[in-house]
């Protein structure tokens, strides 16, 4: 494909290159051995909003997240973090990433699962005590503090992964499909708590997904990826009315067709690859 966003003359839907970046990727590119997973990937992140990388499993959105996060290194490439012209290192956002798995520690009570990143940077006493209270309570924990994690759901467990992410008031949260282990139910709540602290915060978010519904409630940009090697098909604005809520989200008209048009997308790639 050639450029990274295929766009459709006329739909309001597409975006073009937004301004105040918390992150712009310019042809990132990543093999393992002899397979390529990511194949010049170009995309921003806009400062303060929520962004969802939306596409197939294996499509290179995990590794994609993790470049960005600093785990992983591209092969080719740039990656911008923050205002380029500043030269003011304090200026590059800062990061926190909450993964698939809460990865909590066993034999640490909720509190200092919550603290462990704060006391890892040194910060004082009396600013983690504030910080962890702060943070449970956004996340709806409070009453769970001495607890461990054998003794908390599977969606508890996440609030703490994210309170632990929190914690650290990252400039950016990138979060990689972190509530794909739950139940439904449950999902949906934790879509609405979500919405609650990026509202309450707004922090730069890129969420990765592979569920267009989930993508539609909570986004304001879905960066759609196709099949591996993975590459940026198109981009879609989410005008979806906020303060937004899954119910609220979900019973407009604007969501049924947005849903639409990013699944036929995403077939029509399928079998795109499929026949090739």
């Amino acid at each position: 494909m050639d450029g990274d966003v295929s766009t459709e003359t006329g739909s309001r839907h597409d975006r073009s290159p937004l301004k105040h970046n918390a992150v712009s990727c310019e042809k990132v590119t990543k093999r393992f051995g002899s397979e390529l997973i990511l194949d010049e990937v170009s995309f921003e992140l806009t400062k303060g909003s929520f962004t969802s990388l939306l596409g197939p499993s294996g499509c290179g959105k995990t590794t994609l997240l993790r470049i960005i996060a600093g785990l992983e290194k591209a092969d080719s490439g740039d990656l911008i973090m923050g205002d380029p012209s500043s030269k003011n290192s304090d200026a590059k956002p800062s990061m926190a990433v909450v993964f698939q798995q809460g990865s909590l520690f066993p034999w640490k009570s909720v509190r200092r699962n919550v603290a462990f990143g704060l006391e890892l940077a040194g910060v004082d006493r009396a600013t983690i005590a504030e910080r962890v209270d702060r943070t449970l309570e956004m996340v709806h924990l409070t009453g769970t503090a001495k607890k461990f994690p054998y003794q908390l759901s599977g969606g508890m467990q996440q609030r703490v992964g994210i309170a632990r992410a929190l914690a650290l008031d990252p400039d950016i949260l990138l979060m990689d499909e972190p509530f794909a282990s739950v139940d439904a139910q449950t999902r949906e709540e934790l879509h609405d708590e979500l919405l609650e602290i990026w509202e309450r915060t707004r922090k730069s978010v890129l969420f990765v997904t592979h569920s267009i519904d989930e993508a539609l409630v909570l986004s304001d940009e879905v960066v759609v990826m196709g099949a591996r090697p993975g590459r940026i098909l198109r981009r879609f604005a989410i005008d979806l009315p906020r303060p937004r809520t899954e119910e609220s989200a979900r019973i407009l008209p604007s969501f049924a067709e947005l849903h639409h048009d990013i699944r036929k997308l995403l077939v029509r790639t399928a079998v795109d690859t499929f026949n090739a």
